[in-house]
């Protein structure tokens, strides 16, 4: 993916989360541990959501893993942020 597709995809995932955080009043990096730690959802209508929760937010930590990784890679190839930037048409 180049860093543009990278850059779409983490803005889609951000919205999910988004979506996440306002139905149940957290930050995702905050219920993320909770759920890595074991907690178990205390409405049993939850554990969908908490699992599609929790895989939207490892998608989107490994994408901007990604976007940091390319951005790097095309930083040692050009020392300005012309061969960077994209604008959107």
């Amino acid at each position: 993916m180049t860093p543009y597709d990278l850059l779409m995809d983490i803005h889609a995932l951000e919205e999910d989360l988004l979506t996440f955080e306002r139905k149940y009043g957290i930050r995702s990096e905050t219920f993320f541990i909770a759920y890595m730690n074991g907690e178990e959802p205390e409405d049993d209508s939850w554990t969908l959501d908490f699992g599609e929760w929790a895989s939207v937010y490892k998608t989107w930590l490994k994408r901007q893993a990604e976007y940091r990784n390319a951005i790097q890679k095309a930083q040692r190839q050009s020392a300005s942020l012309s061969g960077l930037v994209r604008v959107a048409t």
